[in-house]
């Protein structure tokens, strides 16, 4: 499964950039060996296209150069999706940031136009290996066709929620089209969800069950029971939402991590930190939370470059511009700030800076301890011998102006001792865990109008962090979105739960001054990219309300 190398494909959307002049993101540079029609022959063929499918949904966190990371090419589309909800600011950030900070992108901004092609490139590539395998009578065993579909089907399915959660209604696709086509259409986002659904229900079908029989980062039924149950929140099938959640939650082969484990287990740490340690991550670490994990390991065939992710360099403060400290791979790293956390959640309690906000944890909560939340910085250069060891003042200007020192999120950090300027991280990323998967069993409870059913669901996540029980009568949509906050901060897509929840523009509007009085329910969207606007000549391809060209 870790190999980079990937079968490229061409879908007529791609083809429709390159008409219209604008970047290809999927360039055309098949060698014969690497061909379909000679590579899709055999199981091992359909391993090496099946690479290619892991290989493009790591390069959604993509930034500049190296390997795959031509989809973005620029320093935040990550933190694209994190900005302008509820629970970070970025000032002074990367130019490439700031238009979807503060709501000023349009149809020609840079991840308004890679995303759609990060998507459409994963569905092409899914799209083939489905074709083909229909084509294919060599395998090695008898069900390794439904095991490639399955996992074809997945990713298909993936890049589709993308796709409807930033821009609705979109181009449905689902086969190859060799024809070169200038007349799309706008599929209906309820259409499309459908398709998404009874994509993920041929997935829970077909992919193994066994997550101790899969190599590291691979599918399993689980990973799509857990995207299905999304999918059907958003549906608004609430009992399916259920459903789905409980099918991963009962499955027998996961558990909230509640006991210390892993590589520093008899260091100082927690539980919840322990999760978020270099090699922590798959089940062979003992992790048995992790229900699926993109590879991002260092020095590893098919494994990070330094461009793959940079969520570290996005919530770490610039502290290294402080004289007295130096670079530390227990410090995160080199941090850039592009994110900076709200102080009305993360809170202001046990720092100097301006006022006092206690923020939304309550004690105790090990997601809020030192390991998890580094509220306590001090001086780390012995040169500076007057320096060393003293604790350091959070500011405001610390926290906002330089961005040189603010309560640091400590899941996403990283450093190599013998390169402490990284940019990356070659950390493994969890993309789906269990603890979610019981978040979004109590957003369908809450669907259902059963609050009570939702606060044991949630009771499940607190009591692995040791903060106190709830019950009904506080249980509402936005206690589950701030409870979402202090388990799933960075590692959920902010935007997309907002949305999702239809709490996008009242949370905006309540917690995020910045842009409080310019959010419009439009918003909500991004605007079509204009190159594919411009290049469907031959059909109408409205433009998403508000962000039409005037």
């Amino acid at each position: 499964m870790k190999m980079k190398n990937f079968i490229k494909t061409s879908l007529a959307v791609i083809l429709m950039l390159s008409f219209s002049g604008c970047e290809r993101f999927l360039e055309e540079d098949l060698k014969s060996e690497l061909a379909p029609s000679n590579t899709f022959t055999s199981t091992y063929g359909f391993e090496v296209g099946s690479a290619g499918l892991y290989s493009l949904l790591r390069s959604e966190y993509n930034t500049y150069g190296e390997g795959g990371a031509y989809i973005h090419n620029a320093a935040c589309p990550y933190e694209a999706l994190q900005v302008a909800t509820d629970i970070a600011d970025a000032p002074a950030s990367d130019g490439s940031l700031i238009p979807f900070a503060n709501l000023t992108m349009n149809s020609e901004t840079r991840f308004v136009g890679t995303f759609w092609n990060w998507a459409y490139s994963l569905i092409a590539s899914a799209n083939e290996i489905l074709v083909f395998s229909e084509q294919n009578t060599n395998w090695d065993n008898p069900t390794d066709k439904a095991r490639f579909q399955a996992e074809a089907r997945f990713f298909r399915a993936y890049a589709y929620r993308t796709l409807i959660y930033l821009y609705g209604d979109v181009p449905y696709v689902e086969t190859i089209l060799y024809d070169f086509q200038l007349n799309f259409t706008r599929t209906p986002k309820a259409e499309v969800l459908g398709h998404i659904v009874e994509d993920l229900k041929f997935a829970t079908e077909n992919l193994p069950a066994n997550p101790e029989q899969v190599l590291d980062g691979k599918l399993t039924k689980w990973a799509a029971y857990h995207l299905l149950s999304e999918m059907y929140l958003l549906q608004k099938e609430y009992v399916l939402a259920e459903q789905a959640a409980l099918a991963v939650i009962n499955s027998g082969y996961y558990g909230l991590m509640k006991t210390r484990f892993g590589v520093n287990k008899d260091k100082p740490g927690d539980a919840f930190s322990d999760m978020f340690l270099e090699n922590n991550q798959n089940r062979k670490s003992g992790n048995r939370e992790s229900i699926f994990v993109l590879q991002f390991q260092f020095n590893t065939v098919g494994g990070g470059t330094n461009s793959d992710d940079w969520t570290r360099r996005a919530w770490n403060p610039k502290y290294q511009d402080i004289g007295g400290f130096v670079l530390a791979d227990t410090l995160g790293g080199r941090g850039l700030a592009q994110l900076v956390p709200m102080k009305w959640w993360v809170g202001t309690a046990g720092t100097n800076a301006t006022g006092n906000i206690p923020g939304i944890f309550t004690n105790p909560d090990m997601r809020n301890s030192n390991y998890n939340i580094k509220r306590n910085w001090y001086y780390n250069n012995p040169a500076e011998t007057a320096l060393f060891g003293k604790k350091v003042n959070i500011t405001d200007q610390t926290w906002t102006s330089t961005k040189s020192l603010f309560p640091a999120i400590t899941k996403f950090f990283y450093g190599r001792t013998e390169n402490l300027g990284l940019t990356g991280s070659y950390k493994d990323r969890m993309k789906f865990r269990l603890a979610e998967t019981y978040l979004l069993l109590a957003e369908a409870y809450l669907g259902q109008g059963l609050p009570g059913k939702a606060a044991e669901a949630v009771n499940e996540v607190r009591g692995r962090a040791g903060a106190s029980t709830v019950d009904a009568s506080v249980m509402t949509m936005d206690f589950l979105l701030d409870e979402r906050i202090r388990e799933m901060i960075g590692e959920e897509t902010r935007r997309f739960t907002l949305v999702r929840t239809g709490k996008y523009i009242e949370r905006v509007r309540a917690y995020n001054d910045a842009i409080k009085g310019i959010v419009k329910d439009e918003h909500a969207l991004w605007p079509i990219p204009q190159a594919i606007i411009d290049a469907n000549r031959d059909a109408e391809f409205p433009q998403n309300l508000g962000y039409e060209k005037r």
